[in-house]
Parts: structure tokens; C-alpha cells; sequence
């Protein structure tokens, strides 16, 4: 009789799969409000390792961290009459504290732009004081009717920049660069995940935007996942709360604004891009265990190996972790670390210490082989960087095989219910095809050019609808 599989198979339940395979890696829990998660410490260490490397990027770029409160007076958002009706169905509101009715009602963070630009008001007074970058790490709370762990939850981590700038076209250079140079550049090339830069047409943009830049990725199972968005806030907000400074002519001008966010969802976006049926496949250059070292039996000379081993892997700036638990079967351990997705394992036992060998078994590739224990400081540097390109092409080809050229709306409904994604002249859908696109909840993710860049605008001329069902 076969044996069960332990993660439901992908081609038989993909929705299940992701569930089978957050519980199976210990990535995360459904927390006790409906939507809510519980971010388990291995899931905590993909996030953490996110955040370094965003966190590195956004400095970079010139911002700063900074934290502002977590309740927000509700007369604040409907100071932009756009930015509330796009939140109104999301938000949690406390309108009780302290065992009394609060005067007015607050509402727990959806995002913080309103908040902000109150601070900001206050902050800018001169064209000197300009541009101000503030990035902050937080919680947000967004009433969830359908949460999926770390898709969708009510309440998720993520960070939030907000600018002011002196002039519209300082404004749109610096949200292109951080779609660009913060999002892009962490999202291929740390997460291995082979995104389309776009432009939201307006139906999708961001409430209270004049633009808003997006990253997709195709996931394993040809749906579309917004993996972070760049929004220019024209002066929207800054009407709204008088945000204003003095120019160098003497005259007093509106600032120029932007917004810009990603969260946890990227996690789900990880796990669905690369995860296989054996578990998840975590990129070397986020993996906060690069690799493991474990020790196949309880013997003293093969538990001294591995943690020498271990330390010089260190030593030599590999993340490792040396696992000699061997009261616990080594053929469950060695599922553990697959479900888990670290990149190498470097298994030792009596034998191989004999031959002064390792079982090398690299989890991106697949495969096992013997190398040499005095070979490995040298050589894995190079397995990592090639099984993250390997992650990378595999996006890639994903993406670029499973999408269609179509001419239209019929073609473009049925390549994305089929699993794929379909490109189509915008000229030739406009909102009118958007809209009945929606009857079969399918969305256009974003514009691109035919060269592939971001249009410079919703009517650019040639430009190309990327259309898929989306998470």
C-alpha cells in the first residue's frame, strides 16, 4: 500500500496544498480572531529576513524609520473623500475605552496616510524642509471577508513609505524608484520571484492615487499576486490636510506626495511561487538557514564533526544551523528541513566520517551526492548562487510559458480561468471589457508597454493588459 503524501499533492487541491504545507513547515496559525494569524518563529525568520533586505533598500533610497500611533481619530479619513469610501468596508472602529464612549470614534490603522499628513502639516514649512522620506514597520488592521493566511488577514505586518516632495515630477521619479530599485530589484533578486512591473489602470488604483505602480507574480498555479504597490498621491492629501510649504519665490505651494507598501503577503507569495509537493523551496539569499548540518547518529565523533563543520560553514558567512538532535529519527528530521525548504543539508554519519565525506542534498534542484568535508567551505558559495538563479528562471519560464497573446475579451477570460495569464491590447479591452472581465472574477492585474517598461500614462499609446485571476 503507498504511502499518504504528506502535503496534499498540488495538482490535486492547490488551496489545500498551501494550507497542508504552512501547518506541515510550521510557518503559521489561524489566530482566534476570525482572520487573524499567528506567525510561528520559522515563518517570523522568512519575515524577519524581508525585512533586512527591504529595510538595507529603503534607507538606500534615502528614508528614514519612523512610527506613528495605531488608532487614528476617524474624522481623519473623511478629509479625502476617495481614500474613505475605498476603506469604509475594511475598517475596525473602537468607539469604547477606558469602560466609557469615546467622544469620537477611532479607527484602527488601515494605513496611515491620513495620520501622516497631519504630522506632516506640521513638519514641512519650507521648501528647505523638502523632500522628507519616512518609511515606518506596523500593523495594519483591514476587516477581511475571505482571509487567507498571509494572502489575506484582518490584521498583517508590513511597511509603509510616505514622501513629500517639492514638485510632481520629484514626486513620480521617486515612487518609480522605489517600484523599481526597492521592490523589483529585492523581489527578483533576493526572492527569486520573476515579477511584471505595471500600472493599475484606474478601476484598481489605489483610493486616493492619481498613480499606482504594482508588482505581479505568477504563482504556482497561474493565478496573479500583487506583490507590492508605489503610489503617487498627486496633492490629494495634501489639500486635505493643508499640507503646504514656503518656496524659494516666497510663495506658499502644496506639496507633491507619495505612498508606497508590502507586507507578509509576500511570504504567501514565496511559498506559492517556489513550494513544491515536498514542501517549501526557500531562495538562498533570504533563507535564514542557508543550510543544515545534521548528524545521522548519536555518535560523539560524528556530533563533534558537525558542529565544526557548522562553524567553519559560519565562519565562512553561511547562515547555518547544526541539527544533532539524534534522539529524534534522522529520516523525520530530514523531512522537517525539506518541508522547511533550506536550501543544503549536509548530512554526516559514522560511514561518511570514515571517508571523510557528507551527503550533500540540495533541496532547489532536487538530488543527492558525496562531497568531501574539506570541499564544502569552498563550494557552497556557489551552490546557493546557483540554485537562486535556478528559482529565478524557474519564475520565469513559469510565467512566460503559461502566458497567452490574445485579441479578444473571450480569449482573455478563457487563458486566465484556464490558469494562465493572457496580454491584450488595452486599446482594444478598455474599462468596458475590464468590467465584464470581472464577471468571471477576472481582473486586469496592470498596463505594461510592449517593450515591457510602465506606460507613462493610462492612454499610452500600444499599451498591454496583463489579465489573470488574482489572489
Amino acid at each position: 500500500m503507498a504511502k499518504a503524501p504528506i502535503l496534499t499533492p498540488q495538482a490535486d487541491d492547490f488551496p489545500r496544498w498551501y494550507q497542508d504545507l504552512i501547518n506541515k513547515a510550521e510557518l503559521a496559525d489561524n489566530g482566534p480572531v476570525r482572520g487573524t494569524m499567528v506567525i510561528r518563529p520559522y515563518g517570523y525568520g522568512l519575515w524577519e529576513r524581508m525585512q533586512q533586505e527591504m529595510d538595507a533598500r529603503i534607507k538606500d533610497a534615502g528614508a528614514s524609520n519612523a512610527y506613528f500611533p495605531l488608532f487614528i481619530p476617524q474624522s481623519y479619513l473623511t478629509r479625502e473623500a476617495e481614500h474613505v469610501e475605498g476603506f469604509a468596508p475594511e475598517l475596525a472602529v473602537v468607539t469604547h475605552g477606558g469602560g466609557k464612549e469615546l467622544e469620537e470614534p477611532v479607527v484602527v490603522r488601515p494605513t496611515s496616510e491620513t495620520i501622516i499628513n497631519d504630522y506632516f502639516s506640521k513638519w514641512v514649512q519650507s521648501y528647505r524642509d523638502l523632500p522628507l522620506l519616512i518609511n515606518q514597520w506596523a500593523n495594519v488592521v483591514r476587516w477581511e471577508m475571505r482571509p487567507r493566511v498571509f494572502l489575506r488577514t484582518t490584521e498583517f505586518l508590513w511597511q509603509e513609505g510616505h514622501t513629500a516632495h517639492a514638485t510632481y515630477e520629484d514626486a513620480r521619479e521617486y515612487a518609480a524608484y522605489i517600484h523599481k530599485e526597492v521592490y523589483a530589484d529585492f523581489m527578483i533578486n533576493v526572492l527569486g520571484i520573476d515579477v511584471v512591473l505595471g500600472r493599475k489602470t484606474p478601476k484598481e488604483r489605489f483610493a486616493g492615487a492619481i498613480n499606482t505602480l504594482t508588482l505581479e507574480g505568477m504563482m504556482g498555479d497561474g493565478k496573479a499576486l500583487q506583490m507590492g504597490t508605489s503610489h503617487e498621491l498627486g496633492q490629494n492629501f495634501a489639500k486635505a490636510f493643508n499640507t503646504s510649504y514656503l518656496s524659494k519665490d516666497g510663495k506658499q505651494e502644496l506639496v507633491w506626495q507619495t505612498s508606497w507598501g508590502s507586507s507578509t503577503r509576500m511570504v504567501g507569495g514565496l511559498i506559492m511561487s517556489h513550494g513544491d509537493d515536498n514542501g517549501l523551496r526557500v531562495p538562498p539569499r533570504l533563507a535564514p538557514v542557508q543550510a543544515v548540518v545534521l548528524a545521522i547518529k548519536g555518535d560523539d565523533a560524528v556530533i563533534a564533526k558537525v558542529r565544526e563543520i557548522g562553524d567553519q560553514l559560519k565562519a565562512a558567512g553561511i547562515r547555518v544551523q547544526v541539527d544533532d538532535r539524534t534522539d529524534t529519527p534522522f529520516g523525520r528530521r530530514a523531512v522537517d528541513w525539506e518541508l522547511k525548504g533550506v536550501p543544503v543539508r549536509i548530512e554526516v554519519g559514522p560511514r561518511d566520517l570514515e571517508n571523510g565525506t557528507a551527503m550533500l542534498a540540495r533541496r532547489i534542484p532536487g538530488g543527492k551526492e558525496p562531497v568531501r568535508i574539506d570541499e564544502l567551505v569552498g563550494m557552497l558559495p556557489k551552490v546557493l548562487e546557483e540554485d537562486q538563479a535556478l528559482l529565478l528562471a524557474q519564475s520565469r519560464e513559469r510565467r512566460e510559458s503559461r502566458t497567452s497573446d490574445v485579441k479578444t475579451i473571450e480569449e482573455a477570460a478563457e487563458a486566465a480561468v484556464a490558469g494562465g495569464w493572457a496580454r491584450i491590447r488595452w486599446a482594444d479591452l478598455g474599462p468596458e471589457g475590464e468590467a465584464k472581465l470581472a464577471e468571471q472574477a477576472v481582473t486586469v492585474r496592470c498596463l505594461v508597454s510592449e517593450d515591457g517598461s510602465v506606460p507613462e500614462s493610462d492612454d499610452a499609446p500600444g499599451a498591454i493588459a496583463i489579465v489573470a485571476r488574482a489572489y
